[in-house]
C-alpha cells in the first residue's frame, strides 16, 4: 500500500509540474504575441507620423523624415523576405547573418536621425544632411540586394522546380498513352509456323524395292478353286444309269 501511496503522488507532483511548464509556455507565448502587436502597432503610427511630416513639413524636418521612412522601409521589406525565406531554404542563414550585421547600421542611423529631428539646431543639421543622406542611400541598396538577391533566388527555384514537374507529368502522360504505339499482349499476333524442308530437285518419285523374302514367297491363285460339298446322311445316293 505504501508504494501504490508513493506512487500516485509521484503521479500527482508530475502532473503539476507539467500543468505549470504548460502554464508558463502559453504565458510566454501570450506575452511574446502582446508584445509583437504593440511593437507592430507602434510602428505602424510612428511609419504613418513619419510619412504625414515628409508631406506636410519642408526644409530640413521633412528631408530627416523622408529619410527614416526609406530607411525603414527598405530594412523592413528585407528582413520580412529573409525570414520568410530561410524557412525553406538553409542557404539564406549566411544572408540573414550579413542582414543583421547591416541592421546594426540601420538602427544607429535610425536613432540618430530621431534625435536630429529634435535637435534645435536646423543650421547644424542641414549641413549634415548630405553625409546622412549618403550613409542612407548605402544601407537602403545593400538591404535592397540583399531582398532582391533572395527573391531570385527563391524564382529560381521555382521555375526549375516546375520543369522538373512539367518534365514527369509529360513522361507520365506519355506512359498512359502506351496503347497508341505498342500493342497489348492479347492482341500479339501468332508467329507463322516455320516452312518444311523442300526435297532436292533432282530426286524423282521411287518405289520401294521388293524385298528377298517376298519373291521368295509362292504366288496364290488369283480365285481359290471351289471345295467338294459336303454330303449329308439323310440325302439319297444318286443311282447309276443303265447302260442299256
Amino acid at each position: 500500500m505504501e508504494a501504490v501511496g508513493a506512487i500516485v503522488a509521484l503521479l500527482v507532483v508530475l502532473f503539476l509540474v507539467l500543468g505549470v511548464y504548460a502554464t508558463v509556455k502559453v504565458v510566454r507565448a501570450a506575452k511574446r504575441g502582446v508584445d509583437r502587436t504593440i511593437s507592430e502597432a507602434r510602428r505602424t503610427v510612428e511609419d504613418t507620423t513619419l510619412r504625414a511630416k515628409s508631406f506636410a513639413q519642408v526644409g530640413t524636418a521633412g528631408e530627416l523624415a523622408q529619410l527614416r521612412l526609406k530607411l525603414r522601409t527598405s530594412m523592413r521589406s528585407t528582413q520580412d523576405v529573409l525570414q520568410a525565406g530561410v524557412v525553406e531554404d538553409t542557404s539564406l542563414k549566411e544572408s540573414l547573418g550579413l542582414f543583421d550585421r547591416l541592421s546594426a547600421h540601420g538602427h544607429e542611423l535610425d536613432d540618430e536621425l530621431r534625435r536630429l529631428e529634435r535637435d534645435p539646431d536646423k543650421a547644424s543639421v542641414a549641413e549634415r544632411l548630405p553625409e546622412l543622406k549618403e550613409r542612407t542611400e548605402h544601407i537602403t541598396q545593400a538591404a535592397d540586394s540583399l531582398r532582391w538577391g533572395a527573391r531570385d533566388r527563391a524564382s529560381r527555384f521555382a521555375g526549375d522546380d516546375l520543369e522538373s514537374l512539367r518534365t514527369q507529368i509529360d513522361m507520365e502522360a506519355g506512359a498512359l498513352r502506351h496503347w497508341t504505339t505498342e500493342p497489348r499482349p492479347e492482341e500479339t499476333p501468332a508467329a507463322w509456323p516455320e516452312p518444311a524442308a523442300e526435297p532436292a530437285k533432282d530426286t524423282g518419285q521411287t518405289w520401294p524395292e521388293p524385298s528377298a523374302q517376298a519373291s521368295q514367297e509362292p504366288t496364290r491363285p488369283a480365285i481359290t478353286p471351289p471345295s467338294a460339298a459336303p454330303t449329308y446322311p439323310w440325302e439319297k445316293k444318286a443311282k447309276p444309269e443303265s447302260t442299256t
